[in-house]
């Protein structure tokens, strides 16, 4: 529990004013004329993909991650493109001085671009700063560290992020500033403090990545002026941040030839479809409870296919220690990977490869049937594109589109069709010793 003084309210009260600062009057809705949003391109089109198309003037956006995943260093790119291309830009560092933020810059290239460093926590100095520079483009690194002197409480507190973050609002809002927030997460990868910071902005951005890869994917999951759930795909290098243009390439390039319990999904990302790979290995048990282990795909989405597959598929797996993976460190949480997720597993057990050429989109429901799914069309396009020869689909996806005919794209209604059509009869020559597990 944290104790919050709230300010003493005067007698006099002024009259209620918008977002915008002009007093709110009721209007019919007939009579409100809207108009929609200009943009503003950056030099990242994977950052302008997220954003819906660009930035947005007097938009508030928030961007969190994990330490030291290259938040900083991606707005700190941003803000030198937009300071030489697009206006004025005042970065404010809670967190680091000017003397180490100009080191990075120098490292980026974005040195002699001419944006502001104000290292400040105060927020009506900050506000201040504001008023003298006009900025077109505000950063705040990060919202954690600034501090409104008027409330009694610590800083980073849930009262001073809220009230920190009602200040920026009307700031973005009132002056048309395009600003950014840094936000830290808890341990359990959430945006740290109040939920109501999610609610206030405009957008809310997660970086997320492995510390011990290159790549990193921007994700956004609230947009207000664009689509949610779109992925920007970025390689974190020495002199910075770098597109990555075709990401399904890269999650497929290292594939090994021949290995068994590997998968190809086409998975769709907001409105890019990307492949992954999905990597199984089942091994029997040597304990009691048979363990279940997965990165990138939901646990629970593991279990579930694997007691589809034995009831509906006759796969013993009970008695098997089951570790799925996507490469690349994409998170893998749509419906229609499952299908690919059982092809890997059933491969890992029965030790029979997949052809290489193969990949798999369908939604398996707990009766072992394959159901429809979303954007079929796209995915199949960029399976043929990539140079895959054919891709399994839900039967029900095959109506009303024009199929290509440089893919052979194969409908099954059902996971044990799926798994004939892919692997046929068990072959008789197998390192596991034979089990009743026909597919037919």
């Amino acid at each position: 529990m944290e104790e919050t003084v709230e300010p003493e309210k005067t007698a006099a009260s002024k009259p209620r004013t918008s977002i915008d600062g002009r007093k709110v009057v009721p209007q019919r809705m007939n009579t409100i004329t809207a108009q929609r949003e200009s943009r503003v391109t950056t030099k990242l089109a994977e950052l302008n993909r997220v954003l819906g198309g660009g930035l947005v003037p007097g938009s508030l956006i928030l961007i969190g991650g994990d330490p030291g995943i290259g938040k900083s260093t991606l707005l700190l790119q941003v803000s030198g493109q937009l300071a030489a291309d697009h206006g004025t830009v005042l970065y404010v560092s809670g967190e680091e001085s000017a003397s180490q933020i100009k080191l990075r810059a120098e490292r980026l290239g974005v040195a002699d671009s001419g944006m502001y460093l104000y290292p400040e926590t105060d927020m009506p100095s900050i506000m201040g700063a504001v008023d003298d520079l006009q900025p077109d483009y505000l950063i705040i690194d990060s919202v954690q560290t600034m501090n409104v002197p008027d409330m009694n409480s610590a800083v980073g507190s849930v009262g001073q992020i809220r009230e920190v973050t009602a200040e920026l609002m009307r700031l973005a809002k009132s002056k048309q500033i395009t600003i950014f927030i840094v936000g830290h997460v808890t341990k359990e990868g959430a945006i740290a403090g109040p939920k109501i910071l999610e609610h206030m902005v405009d957008t809310v951005l997660y970086f997320e990545g492995d510390m011990h890869h290159t790549y990193r994917i921007l994700r956004s999951v609230k947009n207000r002026f664009g689509s949610t759930n779109e992925i920007g795909i970025f390689e974190m290098r020495q002199g910075g941040l770098t597109e990555v243009a075709n990401p399904s390439e890269i999650f497929l390039e290292e594939r090994l030839a021949g290995a068994t319990g590997s998968a190809v999904v086409v998975s769709m990302e907001g409105t890019r479809p990307i492949l992954v790979e999905i990597q199984a290995l089942m091994t029997p048990t040597m304990y009691g409870t048979a363990q279940r282990t997965s990165s990138g795909i939901d646990r629970n989405k593991v279990s579930l296919i694997m007691a589809v597959l034995e009831k509906r598929a006759n796969l013993l797996l009970q008695n098997q220690d089951a570790y799925l993976k996507a490469t690349g460190g994409v998170r893998l949480d749509e419906p229609a990977i499952d299908l690919a997720v059982a092809v890997a597993i059933a491969s890992s057990y029965r030790d029979q490869e997949i052809p290489a050429t193969d990949c798999f989109v369908g939604e398996i429901g707990l009766t072992g049937e394959v159901r429809r799914v979303s954007r079929i069309e796209d995915r199949v396009h960029e399976a043929a594109k990539l140079g895959f020869k054919r891709i399994f689909v839900p039967k029900n996806n095959l109506q009303g589109w024009d199929v290509p005919t440089n893919i052979d794209v194969i409908g099954v209604t059902s996971v044990a069709e799926a798994l004939h059509k892919v692997f046929g009869k068990r072959r008789a020559a197998t390192k596991r010793p034979p089990i009743t597990d026909d597919f037919e």
